[in-house]
C-alpha cells in the first residue's frame, strides 16, 4: 500500500502518533468484540449437532442462551468501540487540518495572491478529510479484519480444508484485477478532486461578488458556468463511481461463485457422511464472517488509491516554503524605543516579475514622526509596507526598527509594534467590539471606545440599537467602505505600536471626516506614522516627504503635497 511514501508516510504518522494510547484501545475493543463475534457460528454448530439433532432440549436452551449472551457483549463492545473510535478519527481529522492551516498561516501575500481561495477550501476539506479517513479507517477496518479473518480460517480450516481451499481459490485473480484497476482509479479521483475544486472556487468568487454580478445583469451567464462546472463534475464523478464499482462488484462476484461452490461441495460431503449438518452451517457462517474482511481489505487497497492523490494536493501546500520565518534568538527592541524605521540599500523583486521593484533604497524615519511616502500606482510603495511588516525580506539591504534588523525580532513582536491599515481594511464575522479588539483581545471596553472615539467610529456605534455588540456580517457586509476603514483605524490604535502605517487607510472616508481621523491619529497617538495617500489632507503636517520613484526614495521636503 504505496499511498504515503517516505515523507508523506512520516507527516501522516506525526499526527496518528500523539492518539496512541486512544488508537490502541480502540483496537484491543475491535479484538474483544471479534472474538466474541466468531463463537457465536460454532456455538450454533454445537445447538445443531448435540442439542437438535439429539432431542436435547436443555443443550439447545443453554448453547442458546451463550449465543445471545456473546451477541450482547459483542454489541457493548462494538457499541464502546464505535464512541471512542469516533473520538478517535475526529481528532486526527482536527489535527491534520489545523497542522495544513498553520502552515498557510505562514505563507505570503505572493501565494495567496496566485492560489484561488475555493482550491484552499477544497484541499482543506475534502483532501484532508479523506486523508483522515485513510490515516485512521483501514489502520482500524485492516486490524478488525485481520482478526476476524485469520480467526474464520482457522475455524474454517477445522473444519473441513478442503472446502477452505475451494472458498479461497478465487482470491489471488481478485487481487490481480485491482491491481489492473488501481491507475483508473487514482486517475479519476485526481479528476473529480479538480472539478470540485473548481466548483468552490467559483461558489466563493461569485458570491463575495454578488453586487458586482447583479449590477451588469450576469445572473444568467454566471448560472450557465455553474451548471457547466456541475456537467463535468458529474461526468468525471460518473466514472469514479463506475470504476469503484467495478472495484468492488467483480471481487464480490468472485465470492459469491466460491460461495455457492463451497455449499454444493459441502452438501455433496453431508450426503456422504463426511461432514455433519451443523458443521456445514458453521462453515456457511465462517465462510460468511471471512468474506467481509476479505471485501474489506481490497476495499482499503482501493481507498488508498483515492487517499493518495489527497496526500499529493495537500503537500503541494506543505511545501510551499514560508517567506519569512521567526529567528530562534529573537532580540528585544531597546528599552525606550520609539518606533525609528530605517531603510539601508533595500533591494526587492518578486519572483513572478524580473526587475527591481525596489532598488538599494535608502531613508530613515525619526521615531515619532510623521512621514509622508508618494508615487504613482504599482511603483512599490505598498511592497515597502509589506517588507517593513516582514511579509517578505530584502534580496539585499536591510530594516531597521530602533536599530535592530527586523530578522532579529520575533515576528509576531514585529508585527505588533508596526500596525498597517490599508485600503481594502479586511473586517471578519462577530461584533464591532469584537473587530475592534482583534489585534489586542484583552482590550477593556473602555478602551474599545477609546479607539472608536479617535476612529470617529462612536457616532455610527452610537446609533446602532446593540451598539458595539452590533454583528457586522460576513466580511462587514453590514458596514460601508468608509465605516470599515474607520474601523480597521480604531483596531490598529488599539494595538499601541510604536509604528502606524496608514496605506491609503481613509480614501474612502469624506474629506472633512478625513481631517478630523487624521487630527486625531496625530494628537492622540504621537507614534512614528508612515502614510500613504494620493490625497492631500492625508498627508497634512508631514515632518518629512518622500516619493519612490523607480526603486529610490527621494526626499521632497516637509510639507509637501500629493
Amino acid at each position: 500500500m504505496d499511498v504515503a511514501r517516505g515523507g508523506d508516510l512520516r507527516w501522516l504518522l506525526e499526527h496518528v502518533r500523539p492518539h496512541r494510547s486512544r488508537l490502541a484501545l480502540v483496537l484491543a475493543l475491535a479484538l474483544a468484540s471479534s472474538a466474541l463475534s466468531l463463537v457465536q457460528p460454532y456455538l450454533t454448530k454445537l445447538l445443531i449437532d448435540d442439542g437438535l439433532l439429539h432431542g436435547r432440549v436443555d443443550v439447545v436452551a443453554r448453547v442458546a442462551a451463550l449465543i445471545v449472551l456473546a451477541a450482547v457483549l459483542a454489541t457493548a463492545l462494538a457499541g464502546v468501540n464505535q464512541w471512542q473510535y469516533v473520538s478517535l478519527s475526529a481528532r486526527v481529522l482536527f489535527t491534520l487540518r489545523e497542522s495544513v492551516y498553520r502552515h498557510l498561516q505562514r505563507l505570503s501575500p505572493a501565494f495567496y495572491a496566485r492560489t484561488a481561495p475555493g482550491e484552499l477550501l477544497a484541499r482543506l476539506d475534502g483532501d484532508v478529510a479523506e486523508i483522515q479517513r485513510f490515516a485512521v479507517d483501514p489502520l482500524l477496518s485492516s486490524v478488525n479484519a485481520l482478526i476476524v479473518l485469520v480467526g474464520a480460517l482457522g475455524f474454517l480450516v477445522a473444519l473441513n480444508p478442503l472446502l477452505s481451499l475451494l472458498a479461497l481459490a478465487l482470491l489471488p485473480a481478485e487481487v490481480l484485477f485491482l491491481r489492473a484497476v488501481r491507475p483508473r482509479i487514482e486517475e479519476r479521483t485526481r479528476a473529480v478532486r479538480r472539478r470540485a475544486s473548481a466548483i468552490t472556487t467559483f461558489l466563493v468568487e461569485t458570491l463575495g461578488a454578488m453586487k458586482l454580478v447583479q449590477s451588469v445583469g450576469a445572473e444568467a451567464r454566471e448560472a450557465k458556468r455553474l451548471a457547466a462546472l456541475n456537467r463535468s463534475f458529474l461526468d468525471d464523478l460518473l466514472g469514479l463511481q463506475m470504476t469503484q464499482f467495478a472495484a468492488a462488484s467483480v471481487p464480490g462476484l468472485a465470492v459469491t461463485a466460491s460461495t455457492a461452490a463451497v455449499f454444493v461441495a459441502g452438501a455433496a460431503l453431508v450426503a456422504r457422511g463426511s461432514l455433519s449438518l451443523g458443521g456445514l452451517v458453521a462453515f456457511s457462517a465462517y465462510l460468511a464472517r471471512a468474506t467481509a474482511p476479505v471485501q474489506t481489505l481490497l476495499g482499503v487497497y482501493v481507498a488508498a488509491r483515492r487517499a493518495r492523490v489527497s496526500v499529493e494536493r495537500v503537500r503541494e501546500l506543505l511545501d510551499e516554503p514560508a517567506a519569512v520565518e521567526s529567528p530562534a534568538r529573537p532580540r528585544p527592541l531597546p528599552a525606550g524605543a520609539r518606533g525609528e524605521v530605517r531603510f539601508e540599500g533595500v533591494t526587492f523583486a518578486h519572483e513572478s516579475r524580473a526587475e527591481r521593484l525596489l532598488d538599494t533604497v535608502d531613508a530613515v524615519m525619526p521615531g515619532g514622526s510623521k512621514v509622508a511616502v508618494m508615487g504613482v500606482s504599482g511603483v512599490g510603495k505598498t511592497t515597502l509596507i509589506d517588507l517593513l511588516h516582514r511579509h517578505y525580506d530584502p534580496a539585499a539591504g536591510r530594516i531597521l526598527l530602533d536599530g535592530v534588523d527586523l530578522r532579529d525580532l520575533d515576528l509576531a513582536e514585529l508585527r505588533r509594534r508596526v500596525a498597517v491599515v490599508a485600503q481594502d481594511a479586511p473586517v471578519l464575522s462577530g461584533t464591532i467590539a469584537d473587530n475592534i479588539r482583534y489585534a489586542a483581545p484583552g482590550a477593556t471596553d473602555d478602551e474599545v471606545r477609546a479607539a472608536a472615539a479617535a476612529a470617529l467610529l462612536d457616532g455610527f456605534v452610537a446609533g446602532l440599537p446593540q451598539g458595539y455588540d452590533t454583528e457586522i456580517g460576513t466580511r462587514g457586509a453590514a458596514l460601508s467602505g468608509g465605516q470599515r476603514q474607520r474601523l480597521a483605524i480604531a483596531r490598529a490604535l488599539l494595538q499601541h505600536p510604536l509604528v502606524l502605517v496608514l496605506d491609503e487607510a481613509t480614501s474612502a472616508v469624506d474629506r472633512p471626516a478625513q481631517k478630523q481621523i487624521v487630527a486625531a491619529i496625530d494628537r492622540l497617538f504621537p507614534v512614528t506614522r508612515i502614510v500613504i495617500s494620493h490625497h492631500a489632507d492625508a498627508l497634512a503636517g508631514a515632518d518629512q516627504v518622500v516619493e519612490l520613484v523607480d526603486g529610490r526614495l527621494v526626499a521632497h521636503g516637509a510639507g509637501a503635497r500629493a
